[in-house]
This record gives structure tokens, C-alpha cells and sequence, in this order.
């Protein structure tokens, strides 16, 4: 990390903000925070040719650089929240796999203190609440129905910091494990899930608010039996996770779900592994044996796909590049969605004054160029010309 100055501005940029994009403008940090108007003294870096837009807000993640969220040490999961900071995710949620309900209340236990310390966002338990009909790479020898008592177990093991749970809605206890969350202010999310299109509304009647990637591990949409696609895809309390890595989704799959869910209600996510931003290879996803190969990670015994190796400046990119969706739109479903459902919006998802100074650079091509988190560089662009100056996109008034 290249250290952080009192003040600075960057400047001649495209800058997107809440009401949509600014050229040449300029965003004033302060310390820790996005600033209103400029101090003295303040540092400038030339971005000209280049986008501004505020850190990813990644809240489906089990791991990165080698690293495990889900079975790993403290250190481990700092290396993975390092790699993942880098590729631009300021804000990064811990997800679990499938285990041991014992190990999985003490590993919140642990991850709850990296929560504490501002290194996590929160944690997501993935599993073992789940469908042996879906249960994509997790154990299916721990898989257990949705016991309310089980869920609050885990719950109070994260001790207030469990942001999200996974569930197979229509298993016994999945609907009053849905209300137990709602009234916890935890998000239930449909997910590996073999639910009928009347149970999934069933579940979010009840209280269930995301879709945990969205079209993988549930049943395909269908004209007779539209399944759980249908409902979550119609209903405007519904946000729905897509991972855009050109492997678990078909472009017109991603674009369906854009049309129909609109931009408010799309969360892109990596929901990686181990592997992401490290090397093909051998690794493991919980207790399950995984190979990676040309970027794509599969289990060992059976072939289906284990997560992703994705890293979020690739999800922008790609759905900019690829599926020519507008930037402000991507911004909102890689920032400002997620940030709002995990309830920290006041602090990050959009550049505006007071909020943390998280933030991303790109070039013209999306490729990220540089990672602002609470003031400091992760990764610092390259100066072009101090003595740049523009109009100021952050106004306190």
C-alpha cells in the first residue's frame, strides 16, 4: 500500500456519481473521506482519459489469492481480502460452504473479529441450509434442513455481524428460517434451491429479499413450471446476485435478467474461490477436492462448477465490454446495490461527500488502473500532470 496523504484531488476524469456521469470532474479526498470542497495543499493526480467510479461492494465471496474464507485462519482471509481489494472490492463480505455446524460457529467466530477490526463487511453462510437436488459443490453428506434453532445458532455465532444467509426455502423449517432472519435483520437468499415458482413466492412473502446467483443451482426457467427464476425475477423486493464471468451465465441470460429485474435490483458478485487471482491447480472448496483449468474451477469428483475465480474489475469490464450495459448501470449493480442490501450505504457504494473514499480508476477500456479504500491507494495510477483542474463533482449543499 503506497501510503495516504492529508488531501487530494483527483481530477479530469469521468466521474460517476449517483446522478450519472461527470466529465472532467473532479472527487476531493480528505483524510479517510470523499470532501465537498478542496484544502489547501491538497495533492492533485491528473486521471484524464480515465473512469472514476466508487469501490465494488462484493457480498458473495468465499476466498481469493490462494486464500479460504470458509475453512482458513485470520491470516488466510486477510490474504484473500487483499487480493480482492486489489482487483478494486473495497467492501467484501465472507462467505461460508458447507460444513460442520460446530466448525462453522466457530469459524464466524473468527471472521466476526475481522468484521470488528473493518477488515470484513460481514459474513454469508452458504450452506449447509441447502437441497441435495442443488447442492452445486457443496458436501451433501452435511447438508441439513433449514432447523430454526440451527440457523440461530449460527446467527449468534457471528455475534451481529451475519449479513446473509442461504437457503433452500421449501426444505422443512425454511419459511420460519426465512421470518427468524427477517426479524434478526439478516437477508434470507433463495438459493440452492429445488423450490416450485408458488414456494419461492411462499418464501418471499415471508421475507426473503436476494437471490444467491441468480439461475445456478435451481431449476432451469420452464413455460409450464416457471420455477423459482420466475418469482424472483418479477418480484420488485427481490435483488438478484449474477456471477458475470462468461461461464456460469450466457449473455442473454445476464441480459434477461437485467431487462426484467432492472439495474436497481441486479448484484453482480464473484462468489469466488481460492483461486481467484492466483494460478490453475489443484485446491479445495471446504472438505471438496477442486480443479482449476483455464480460470474455470470444477470439482474433482463430478465435474460441477466450485464458485468462480472471478474478480470484480473483470465482472465490470466484461459487462461494459461484452454485454453493453450502460456504466452507470454496472456501477449501480456492483456498488450501490449491494451496499444498500448489506445496509452500509452511508458509508460506501457512491461517491459522495462524507463517505469513505473508496473508489476505483479505470482506463478507457475498463481496465482498472488504480484502488482508493478509506483514503489510501491499494493501487496508485500514474500522475500525468499535477496542475489539472476541473469542475467539482462533490458538493456539500
Amino acid at each position: 500500500m503506497a501510503g495516504r496523504a492529508d488531501s487530494t484531488v483527483l481530477a479530469g476524469a469521468r466521474v460517476v456519481l449517483p446522478t450519472g456521469t461527470v466529465e472532467n470532474g473532479r472527487v476531493i479526498v480528505e483524510g479517510t473521506r470523499i470532501a465537498g470542497s478542496t484544502p489547501d495543499g491538497a495533492r492533485t493526480v491528473d486521471l484524464r482519459g480515465h473512469w472514476v467510479v466508487p469501490g465494488f461492494v462484493d457480498m458473495h465471496n468465499h476466498g481469493g489469492g490462494g486464500a479460504s474464507f470458509a475453512t482458513g485462519t485470520a491470516e488466510d482471509v486477510l490474504t484473500g481480502v487483499g487480493t480482492h481489494r486489489a482487483h478494486g472490492s473495497t467492501t467484501v463480505v465472507a462467505s461460508t460452504v458447507t460444513g460442520d455446524l460446530d466448525f462453522l460457529a466457530r469459524q464466524a467466530g473468527m471472521l466476526s473479529e475481522l468484521v470488528e477490526q473493518g477488515e470484513l463487511a460481514g459474513i454469508h453462510f452458504e450452506g449447509p441450509f441447502i437441497s441435495p437436488c442443488r447442492k452445486g459443490a457443496h458436501s451433501e453428506a452435511l447438508l441439513r434442513d433449514p432447523d430454526p434453532a440451527e440457523v440461530r445458532k449460527l446467527v449468534d455465532a457471528a455475534r451481529g455481524t451475519a449479513k446473509m444467509v442461504t437457503l433452500a426455502t421449501e426444505l422443512p423449517g425454511g419459511i420460519e428460517s426465512v421470518r427468524l432472519l427477517a426479524e434478526h435483520g439478516v437477508i434470507a437468499a433463495v438459493g440452492h434451491t429445488d423450490a416450485t415458482y408458488e414456494q419461492t413466492v411462499a418464501a418471499i412473502e415471508a421475507g426473503a429479499t436476494v437471490a444467491t446467483h441468480l439461475f445456478n443451482a435451481m431449476p432451469a426457467l420452464g413455460h409450464r413450471a416457471p420455477g423459482p427464476i420466475a418469482a424472483l425475477l418479477e418480484d420488485e423486493r427481490v435483488t438478484v446476485e449474477l456471477i458475470n464471468d462468461g461461464t456460469h451465465l450466457h449473455p442473454a441470460a445476464l441480459e434477461l435478467a437485467y431487462h426484467h429485474a432492472g439495474a436497481g435490483r441486479v448484484a453482480l458478485i464473484t462468489d469466488a474461490m481460492d483461486a481467484a487471482g492466483s494460478a490453475d491447480g489443484n485446491y479445495l472448496l471446504g472438505p471438496l477436492g477442486v480443479e482449476v483449468r483455464d480460470g474455470v474451477a470444477r470439482l474433482v469428483d463430478g465435474g460441477s462448477i466450485a464458485g468462480s475465480t472471478l474478480t470484480l474489475d473483470t465482472a465490470f469490464r466484461r459487462a461494459v465490454t461484452v454485454d453493453r450495459i450502460p456504466v452507470e448501470d454496472v456501477v449501480r449493480s456492483i456498488s450501490a446495490n449491494p451496499a444498500r442490501l448489506l445496509g452500509l450505504d452511508d458509508r460506501v457504494g457512491s461517491l459522495e461527500p462524507g463517505k469513505d473514499a473508496d473508489l476505483v480508476v479505470l482506463d478507457e477500456d475498463f481496465t482498472l488502473k488504480g484502488v482508493m479504500r478509506r483514503g489510501a491507494w491499494i493501487v496508485e495510477p500514474a500522475v500525468i500532470d499535477p496542475a489539472v483542474v476541473g469542475p467539482t463533482v462533490v458538493d456539500p449543499t
